[in-house]
């Protein structure tokens, strides 16, 4: 009790286990998109989370660019880490072996979880493709749960393919109920 009040003090947190495991989920459920959907996956993924000034952060982001140096020598998976226009940091992985960019987006999760950065961490995301352009599968690390975005031009989306997409998924993947949660993501380096 005292190490969580402590923690709660630095301002570190941790994301229970069990919610980073969910994002295993997309790997099996990549094989459904693609058969029933047309929704192949575009080699692409990222992270989204908050950043701190703080040395434990360097200390972390270090860790991390450490972690996917290694990880790409071994997997092909190329990583870059950017800032969005609205300020947020992304780590951004490319590889065409879907598989890989799962263990990445997870290798990278945990990381930043160990260092006590759970609360920083916003998404995680997939690109697919499909005929009517890309489809994003975002994981929310705070509820654990995936939801579909689907962008269209000029901001606005595509809430009748969102909905099917829900629809068809939902065995498969744990989803987030509340629709009010499916924030859209706008300006996605990826």
């Amino acid at each position: 009790m005292k190490l969580r009040i402590l923690d709660t003090i630095l301002g570190k947190s941790t994301l229970p286990k069990s919610k980073l495991d969910r994002l295993f989920a997309i790997s099996t459920a990549s094989i459904t998109l693609e058969a029933n959907l047309d929704l192949s996956p575009s080699g692409s993924a990222g992270i989204c989370f908050k950043p701190i000034d703080s040395s434990r952060y360097e200390a972390a982001r270090a860790e991390i660019e450490a972690l996917l140096h290694y990880s790409g020598r071994e997997t092909g998976t190329k990583a870059r880490i950017e800032m969005d226009e609205y300020r947020y940091l992304w780590v951004v992985l490319e590889d065409p072996d879907f598989d890989d960019l799962v263990t990445t987006v997870h290798l990278v999760s945990t990381t930043m979880t160990d260092h006590g950065f759970g609360e920083q961490l916003l998404c995680a995301l997939y690109r697919f493709v499909g005929s009517a352009g890309p489809v994003y599968w975002i994981y929310s690390f705070k509820g654990g749960a995936y939801y579909p975005f689907v962008p269209k031009r000029a901001h606005d989306r595509d809430n009748v393919l969102e909905f099917r997409l829900r629809s068809v998924m939902e065995p498969e993947l744990p989803i987030e109920k509340d629709v009010e949660k499916w924030y859209p993501l706008w300006g996605i380096p990826l």
